[in-house]
Formats: C-alpha cells, sequence, structure tokens
C-alpha cells in the first residue's frame, strides 16, 4: 500500500500567501511535523523520519503532515528585533492553528486529536503550539529543541515575545488555565547527549524545560539518550521509531 504520499497547499489569510503540507498515510492518529530551522516540508521525507515511522503509516496507525518552515521570516529574519519576529511568528501560527489543523483534522475524519512533533527547533514549535493551543494539540514529541527562543538574537523583548517564549510563560502559569493545561496535554522531550547536544545548547534546554515542566504540574517526559547520540537526523530517526507507537 505504501505511505499514500499527497502533496498540497493551504492559503493563509494572516499571512496572505499559501503554505505547502506534505501529507503521508491512510488512516490513524494525525501527527504535524515542524521542520528543523528554516526547514522545508519535504525535511522529514529527505532525511529519513518518514521511512523510520512507515510501518506506522502502512499499517493505519497514524497520518504525518509535514508542513514548510517560516523561520526565515519571522525567528530569523535578523534585521527585525525579537519583539517583531514573534508578532511575524504569530502570523505563522494562525495558519497552524486554523488552516493546518482543521485540515489534518478533517484529513483524518475526526478520529482523534492532532498531535505535534518537531525536530531541532522544530521542537520548540511543536512546544510551543501545544502550551498554547492544547485544544488543539494535546501531544508534542520534542526532539533536541531549544525551547528560550531568545537564543536566536537581542533586542525588544515585549508581549508578543514573552508569549511565543515557552521558558517566560510557563513559569508563570497559574488559576484555571494551568489545571487545565496539567489535565489536558502532555510533553516528551527527547535529547542526545552525545555530538552538538551541548554546543546547540538543546541538552541543558531540554533538562531545564523539563523541570519547569514537571515543577508546574504539567505532564512531561524527559528521555535522555547515550554520549554517543548526536544532534542530527539519525538520532531523531531512532527516537521517532522508538517513541511514536506508543501514541497511535
Amino acid at each position: 500500500m505504501g505511505v499514500g504520499r499527497r502533496e498540497l497547499e493551504l492559503h493563509s489569510p494572516a499571512i496572505g500567501a499559501a503554505g505547502r503540507v506534505l501529507a503521508y498515510g491512510h488512516w490513524g492518529r494525525p501527527l504535524l511535523a515542524f521542520p528543523s530551522e528554516q526547514g522545508s516540508a519535504a525535511d522529514w521525507e529527505d532525511r529519513g523520519m518518514v521511512d523510520a515511522i512507515a510501518p506506522l503509516l502502512e499499517a493505519g496507525r497514524v497520518k504525518l503532515y509535514c508542513v514548510d518552515s517560516y523561520d526565515a521570516q519571522s525567528w530569523h529574519a535578523h534585521d527585525l528585533s525579537l519583539e517583531d519576529r514573534a508578532r511575524r511568528h504569530e502570523a505563522f501560527e494562525d495558519w497552524i492553528a486554523n488552516q493546518v489543523a482543521p485540515f489534518a483534522r478533517a484529513d483524518s475524519g475526526d478520529a482523534a486529536d492532532v498531535a505535534v512533533a518537531g525536530t531541532s527547533f522544530g521542537a520548540y514549535h511543536a512546544a510551543n503550539a501545544a502550551l498554547r493551543r492544547a485544544d488543539l494539540f494535546p501531544l508534542a514529541l520534542c526532539f533536541s529543541g531549544v525551547y528560550d527562543v531568545s537564543i536566536v538574537g537581542d533586542g525588544e523583548r515585549g508581549d508578543a515575545f514573552y508569549f511565543q517564549n515557552p521558558m517566560d510563560y510557563v513559569r508563570n502559569l497559574h488559576g484555571d488555565h494551568l489545571d487545565w493545561l496539567r489535565s489536558r496535554v502532555s510533553v516528551l522531550l527527547v535529547c542526545g547527549q552525545g555530538m552538538w547536544e551541548d554546543t546547540t545548547g538543546a541538552l541543558e534546554s531540554t533538562k531545564a524545560f523539563g523541570g519547569l515542566l514537571a515543577e508546574r504540574g504539567i505532564p512531561v517526559e524527559v528521555d535522555l539518550w547515550g554520549h554517543d547520540v548526536p544532534h542530527d537526523w539519525p538520532s531523531w530517526r531512532a527516537q521517532l521509531a522508538h517513541h511514536l507507537p506508543r501514541f497511535c
């Protein structure tokens, strides 16, 4: 049967352009995948991530939706302040929440909530999407991420940045909203301890963010792989194949 690859474009009113989505699979739980920094919707296919979960796709346990990044126009638009980059990111978030998620849900028969996943900078996108829109994305699978997005640059940090930076806003969650998140969302943080996991900041950020989520009582699992596991696609292929079967 194969993995049933499809390519489509979904228009974003917030951005004023269409974004690309690559869809794989026939039935099963929808999984929305963010590429790594400034990556494309094809990255998961090109880097072997689709092949890594092909048995789940072919068995009808999961449907995969890969999106283009908007990083070059938002977080990595280095001529802009962090605050302006955060505002740009809000437009991407609007596309994800109001075009991509409804499409993935409908395309999967409305049978299950949409999970999100991401590698490297995409792990930030996955965690942030789940924590900000747990009504849509109650599960985030995050591989080798950095969860304080201030690493991308300096400059003005206002409300737009604060509410897009998990290490800021999670610390101050409280009341009914925090209680609801505790009952609704679950975050898996996976990271190796090998080459580049330290220089990218992913290892320390994974530990710190996992500790913060646990402190706030938000369900989190931190899985640290060995010192021979680098910040690279072969690691993420193995980690995705290891963890995803539990959730679909």
